[in-house]
């Protein structure tokens, strides 16, 4: 039996992703290291959603441990890699920037390592649109995107560079997928999508950065995983944008619907704009269409349906999720 290796696979998009496989009846192999930058409480509720499958097996292990990985590549015949273990959040990197470049440089750095000596010749590698700040929209993958904004995106970038030079002195066939606001049930906390929801179902004020103008390319994560997957196939080197492909929505406008969707009013707090922060994003996805037959299914309003529903489902205990 081959494997597919998902590191991050209790975060949000590696949960989803995994879970989409084992449907599809593949064997996965799920790694994770239950890093406490948000309520691990989530990751464990992902992981456990996994684990009734008989072709998943979870190892909590960091990527940024060579020996671990390697016990891992020894074990079992992986064919493919795909790469969601990373230090994520744009404000956070600012205080840890060191943490942000072990896990999304060097832990890339021992996978890609590690399928050079055991011949594994297929990864997809998680990016962010994050590296896109400062640049004309719609983004659209053959922009010059070389002055990242925060040290997230400097390590996403890296770690893109360090994939490309695999692939030419290995012939490693990766595809580096930048996804962009991705969003849904179980997601994660520090997301604002996540946050509104709590505050304003428990009346709580909700805290918005700058002036609710600034707007995102929401994207559901069942899109996301679907288009992971598809990355799966052979393509050389290539980066690929993985978006709503839409008109960017105003947080102003997120707020607004989840107001109708809960059926309370919130108590809007503005406060100043991080610096770090992008004021829009917005993808161009001609490429992800051509190369992988790829285009988001979920709108924004159904997306926020399910995500409502399912808050509302385990409400009992996500309210315990500290944000």
């Amino acid at each position: 039996m081959a494997w597919i290796l998902v590191t991050g696979a209790a975060g949000f998009i590696g949960w989803k992703t995994a879970e989409f496989l084992l449907r599809e009846g593949h064997a996965v192999l799920g790694v994770d290291n239950f890093h406490p930058y948000y309520d691990v409480r989530l990751k464990v509720w992902r992981r456990d959603q996994l684990q009734s499958y008989p072709d998943f097996k979870f190892f909590q292990l960091n990527i940024e441990n060579y020996e671990a990985l390697k016990f891992l590549f020894e074990a079992f015949p992986i064919k493919a890699v795909i790469n969601l273990a990373a230090r994520a959040g744009v404000r956070a990197s600012l205080e840890d920037p060191w943490g942000y470049y072990r896990t999304n440089l060097e832990g890339t750095l021992n996978l890609l390592e590690l399928m050079r000596r055991y011949e594994v010749s297929k990864m997809v590698l998680a990016s962010t649109s994050s590296i896109y700040a400062g640049s004309p929209l719609p983004y659209k993958e053959d922009l010059p995107v070389n002055q990242p904004l925060s040290p997230y995106a400097a390590s996403k970038k890296a770690a893109e560079v360090l994939a490309y030079t695999y692939h030419h002195l290995y012939e490693l066939d990766i595809t580096v997928l930048r996804y962009f606001t991705v969003f849904g049930p179980a997601g994660r906390p520090d997301m604002s999508y996540f946050r509104f929801i709590k505050w304003i179902d428990e009346g709580r004020p909700v805290k918005v950065y700058g002036d609710g103008s600034q707007a995102r390319d929401f994207t559901y994560v069942d899109d996301i995983a679907r288009g992971t997957i598809q990355a799966l196939k052979p393509l050389g080197y290539e980066i690929i944008n993985l978006g709503g492909g839409r008109n960017p929505v105003s947080i102003n406008t997120l707020i607004q619907k989840i107001e109708a969707l809960l059926g309370k009013k919130a108590q809007v707090e503005y406060q100043e704009f991080h610096k770090a922060d992008m004021k829009v994003t917005w993808a161009e996805i001609g490429k992800a269409r051509k190369l992988l037959s790829w285009k988001p299914c979920v709108s924004l309003d159904e997306g926020l349906r399910h995500t409502i529903s399912w808050y509302l489902k385990n409400k009992k205990w996500v309210q315990k999720i500290t944000i």
